[in-house]
């Protein structure tokens, strides 16, 4: 792929889209994509919003129903129902479908452990297992609606407990195996299960993660739960409370492998997801069956042009959202070849990930700009012995993606050939909503370019006006879609007052946005990460992507505090390259590069360099530990889905060297 033309940085809040880098799809590429031109996609675009029973009658029949479904849409805003009167299973479409061709015998999920060991189920295996967990939680009292946890490490048994569920109609909540004890805890009480899915353990950098005590920790005085099943992952000695604790293993023993799908209406509710434990209550985001798993399958054939041979790997652990729909539902709808690896993406050194996709030969690699940013950091001397010519896509996900990210994902990893997929959507969303066909969009870096299909966003003031090109708002959509979430649990109003009432009669993302003269989108973070400075409203995103744009720069974190004379001043945590060294001097020449960026008002007050910056599991950056920091001077909030808990002690004592 080449570049069009010589680029201006793409950041500015008015870009320009004449001067913006544009890599357009390689001709060869386009060749063979399902989506092959601009002009297909726009085509099916406009039909999907103009004549939506025809388009989306055509694009459903990608999944087996056992009944077909009547009305294509029931809207009572903020509650839909899709594809009413249609009848499907979701683990039927993930795996029986597949058995009568030659898809039986091809690998499911490849999954490589922390320690190394590979296991390969193939579609008839991971359906003989999935029927037999089945036919395991039915006999532990489990059927249609019954709410499910599952905490586990990213092992195959993760993904065949969710099928599982979803065959006998039960409700799964995989709870991401950061997380604790109380957390756990919160969410089994706030979705009301009697069963709760565990291991002994889970590896993650060389240690044992202590899962089963977490569960024992979470259960006292929740008598509600009547059985725990067990999975034995490390042979770790672990307590079994007599009467509720089980080995899977040994259950196994006493089930067969004989079981069928439960077809169940298209709206029936196949999972509840906790967005965040992190701050107050968390909530529970209902998906439902039939618009989630077409949404799932459709966007992953068509975004990431998934082919018959192709491994697909999706980094996520399937504790997130983006685990459920491109780990699990979307590809193996598809009948495609899943990749899973348990562990941290630089253990025992920081080239696992690259050894792995040379060793497997993936095809697909959809991972986030945190671990993006984390390798640029580390240095390409880990990534250049290693064959990635695999490689033929590249996904982004999770948080937008800065350009100098960008660019170097596409030159180190995809070694210039590769498209970048950059995807924006939310747990709320199921799945996909902007984001580049890369057989049809010339990529921008920095955008997540245009809508998928049947998606109808746009970019407002705070009254719900449209906004001028180039200019700065809130992303919004104007209507229902298929895999949009269905209700908060347990909360019956708060669906309506959280996304869909603050702007009246569209739901409101959160997120900011603007679109420049090509009609692409460009996410500009959290609309609640927007300072107010001297009376001038600046987005951190904006400012820690200047930031990152300076050469000596890994990654950038910036919060605000609070200022006599500006309202908020800005703080800047910076993680240098490797090789590069703190100083004064380099401080005042970010400053400097800040102010040449954006413009004086956005010069930081302060700059403190950082070892590490903390972050999840899934490498999203904890401002708000970072703002706690910076206003009270330490940290005491929840820390328990930190990747390294330790990243917070060394921070602080960081930050007091610097106040010193």
């Amino acid at each position: 792929m080449e570049e069009t033309t010589a680029g201006i940085d793409s950041r500015k809040s008015t870009p320009s889209a004449e001067l913006v880098p544009v890599f357009p799809p390689s001709n060869e590429f386009s060749a063979r994509a399902h989506i092959g031109s601009l002009e297909e996609y726009r085509r099916l675009y406009r039909e999907s919003l103009d004549s939506p029973v025809t388009f989306w009658g055509r694009m459903s029949a990608e999944l087996d129903w056992a009944e077909p479904w009547q009305q294509l849409l029931s809207w009572d805003l903020p509650h839909a129902r899709w594809f009413v009167g249609g009848k499907l299973n979701a683990s039927y479409n993930c795996l029986d479908r597949h058995l009568a061709g030659p898809r039986c015998n091809k690998a499911a999920i490849v999954w490589e452990g922390e320690p190394g060991e590979v296991r390969t189920l193939t579609y008839r295996q991971l359906h003989w297992e999935v029927c037999r967990w089945a036919n395991l939680l039915s006999r532990s009292g489990v059927g249609s609606g019954d709410r499910v946890v599952i905490y586990l490490p990213l092992i195959p048994e993760a993904v065949i407990a969710m099928l599982a569920c979803a065959r006998l109609g039960a409700v799964h909540s995989v709870v991401f195996g950061g997380f604790s004890g109380k957390s756990i805890r919160d969410r089994i009480l706030d979705c009301g299960a009697k069963i709760v899915i565990t291991a002994d353990g889970g590896y993650r950098r060389g240690k044992i993660v202590p899962l089963k005590k977490r569960v024992d920790d979470a259960l006292k005085d929740v008598p509600m739960v009547k059985r725990v099943l067990v999975v034995r992952r490390t042979a770790e000695p672990v307590p079994m409370l007599a009467g509720r604790d089980r080995w899977i293993e040994e259950e196994l023993k006493e089930v067969d492998a004989r079981s069928e799908a439960k077809p169940v209406d298209s709206e029936h509710p196949l999972y509840i997801l906790y967005t965040s434990g992190t701050t107050g209550k968390p909530k529970g985001i209902l998906h439902t069956t039939g618009g989630y798993l077409l949404g799932c399958a459709l966007t992953t054939k068509y975004l990431f042009d998934l082919k018959e041979e192709d491994l697909f790997w999706c980094t996520a652990d399937v504790g997130w959202v983006t685990g459920h729909s491109y780990v699990v539902y979307g590809p193996l709808a598809l009948g495609a070849s899943v990749f899973l690896y348990e562990g941290s993406p630089d253990f025992p050194q920081p080239d696992r990930f690259w050894r792995m996709i040379e060793r497997h030969r993936i095809n697909i690699l959809y991972t986030a700009p945190t671990a993006i940013r984390a390798f640029m950091r580390m240095g390409e001397g880990w990534v250049k012995p290693w064959d990635l010519s695999s490689l033929r896509l590249l996904g982004s996900v999770g948080e937008p993606i800065n350009p100098e990210a960008w660019l170097w994902y596409h030159q180190k990893i995809g070694r210039g050939r590769c498209p970048i997929v950059d995807t924006w959507w939310q747990t709320e969303t199921g799945s996909a909503m902007i984001a580049p066909f890369p057989g049809a969009t010339p990529g921008k870096p920095g955008s997540a370019t245009l809508p998928f299909f049947g998606v109808d966003p746009a970019v407002v003031d705070d009254q719900g006006n449209p906004v001028p090109s180039g200019t700065h708002g809130r992303l919004v959509i104007r209507r229902p879609w298929p895999s949009m979430l269905r209700d908060i649990y347990g909360s019956p109003e708060a669906l309506r007052s959280t996304y869909w009432s603050q702007i009246p009669g569209v739901y409101l993302t959160g997120d900011g946005a603007r679109q420049d003269e090509d009609g692409y989108f460009w996410i500009t973070g959290r609309t609640d990460d927007v300072l107010n400075i001297a009376g001038h409203r600046i987005g951190t995103a904006e400012i820690e992507s200047a930031l990152v744009s300076h050469p000596s720069v890994a990654e950038a974190a910036v919060v605000g505090e609070p200022d006599s004379e500006k309202g908020e001043a800005l703080v800047a945590f910076v993680t240098l390259r490797q090789g590069e060294a703190a100083s004064e001097e380099l401080k005042n020449e970010l400053r400097l590069h800040v102010a040449e960026e954006i413009g004086a008002i956005a010069r930081p007050k302060e700059i403190l360099f950082t070892a590490t910056l903390p972050k999840t599991r899934s490498g999203k950056i904890l401002r708000r530990l970072l703002k706690e920091l910076v206003r009270n001077g330490q940290i005491e909030g929840d820390t328990t889905t930190l990747e390294d808990p330790a990243a917070v002690t060394a921070l602080s004592k960081e930050v007091g060297q610097a106040a010193d």
